[in-house]
This record gives structure tokens, C-alpha cells and sequence, in this order.
């Protein structure tokens, strides 16, 4: 053996198990993972408040501060729900009674439309009625698109009900103002035509309706020489 290659007994002799790369062991391996994700598997369980409640826990497995919180937000769509079936019932509400019901401007307003039309005597002084034009004032406002139709509703000495409206027709020959006159009596919750009639400058005043007084109705009572209104 070449004295450069024997060993040297001066040095320390190194382990084989010291050569060997260290691997952890599974059980470490185990315990790190464990460390990372917490110490279990499953996921952690969120907390349950008032606006990150979805539904996925059941109510026995909630504290009794989630408890709470889940009471709370149920109460709150509850009142959501309500106070939005009020609001969809109130416009509703006013749809009808200021578009649909006969009772409604609007609809007395378009029945007077109608009656206008079909009546022979207003299309020879107006024109063909599909040509004819009905519209309220003028407003001073710019920015209004919309003719408000000219409206007044009141009440007569004896209880009675009142409406009066007038507006504006045009017509490819004429145009004129249609005059509207209702009445509720006391017994009936209808309206009933008192006059409905249409001028046109320079001819005779077209009336469609024009109802009488009834006998003894809106008379003055006279006793002992005077007139009781």
C-alpha cells in the first residue's frame, strides 16, 4: 500500500450514519402538518353575526350570542318583507284610485274624451276624430312635459260632491274648451254628469250633458217669510 493512501490513525473516524442525509420521521412530518393547519383537518368554523349568517348551521350549533344574532337578522328581512308589501300595496292603491277607479279625475277625463269623439256635432266643428288633440294649460314651468288638465273638487251646503274639470281641444278644422260638471249625490258614491258641453269660438256651445235640478232638491226652505239655505 503507497503511504499517501494508508490512513492516518492522528484523525477521528467519522460515523457512517453521520454520512447518511437526515430525513424527518413520519411522526414529525405529522406533527408539522398538524401545527400549520391549526391541529385538526377540518376547516375552522366561521362566527355567525348579523350580516355573515348564510344558513349553513343549524341552531343547535350556534352559541347564544349567534343565537341572537341570527333572531336579529331574521327579524330585520321580516320587517324588510313587510314594509316592502306596504309600499307595493300603497302604490297599488293610488294606481287605482287615481287612474282605474270611475271615481278618478283621470278616468272621468278620458270618459269625457270618449263622449266628445263619438259625438257627430263636436267632429263637424272639430275634424276627424282620430285627429283631434286634448291637453290641460300651459304650465310656466320649462322642464314640465305634461298639461295638468285644470281640476277642482268641493262640496255644496247640503253634503254633496263636486267635480269640475276643463281643458283644451284641438281639432284639424277648430279647436275649442270642453267644460266638465260632475255630481255625487248623498246616496250613490258615482259621479253624474251636470254638464258637459263644448265651446268653440264663433259657433253655438255644443251640450252633451246637462241634467235638471230634481223637484224640491236644493230649493230655499221658506218659513215665516224666510229663506233657509
Amino acid at each position: 500500500m503507497l503511504p499517501h493512501l494508508r490512513p492516518n490513525p492522528a484523525l477521528p473516524r467519522v460515523s457512517a450514519a453521520l454520512l447518511r442525509p437526515s430525513l424527518p420521521r413520519t411522526t414529525e412530518l405529522a406533527r408539522c402538518y398538524a401545527t400549520q393547519t391549526g391541529g385538526s383537518g377540518a376547516p375552522k368554523r366561521r362566527n355567525v353575526t348579523i350580516l355573515s349568517d348564510d344558513g349553513r348551521y343549524e341552531w343547535g350549533e350556534l352559541s347564544g350570542r349567534e343565537k341572537v344574532a341570527r333572531a336579529t337578522q331574521q327579524s330585520l328581512n321580516f320587517v324588510v318583507i313587510v314594509a316592502g308589501a306596504v309600499l307595493t300595496g300603497g302604490v297599488f292603491y293610488l294606481l287605482y284610485t287615481e287612474v282605474f277607479s270611475p271615481n278618478s279625475k283621470t278616468w272621468q277625463f278620458e270618459k269625457a274624451v270618449e263622449r266628445i269623439k263619438d259625438d257627430t256635432r263636436c267632429t263637424d266643428l272639430l275634424g276627424d276624430r282620430r285627429e283631434i288633440k286634448f291637453y290641460g294649460d300651459n304650465t310656466w314651468s320649462r322642464w314640465a312635459r305634461s298639461r295638468p288638465i285644470a281640476t277642482s273638487i268641493y262640496q255644496d251646503r247640503l253634503g254633496r260632491e263636486h267635480l269640475k274639470m276643463n281643458f283644451h281641444v284641438e281639432g284639424p278644422l277648430n279647436s275649442g274648451t270642453a267644460f266638465v260638471h260632475m255630481m255625487k249625490p248623498l246616496d250613490q258614491n258615482e259621479w253624474e254628469y251636470q254638464l258637459l258641453a263644448l265651446e268653440v269660438p264663433g259657433h253655438s256651445r255644443v251640450v252633451l250633458e246637462q241634467a235638471r235640478e230634481k223637484p224640491g232638491v236644493g230649493q230655499a226652505l221658506k218659513i215665516f217669510g224666510i229663506q233657509w239655505r
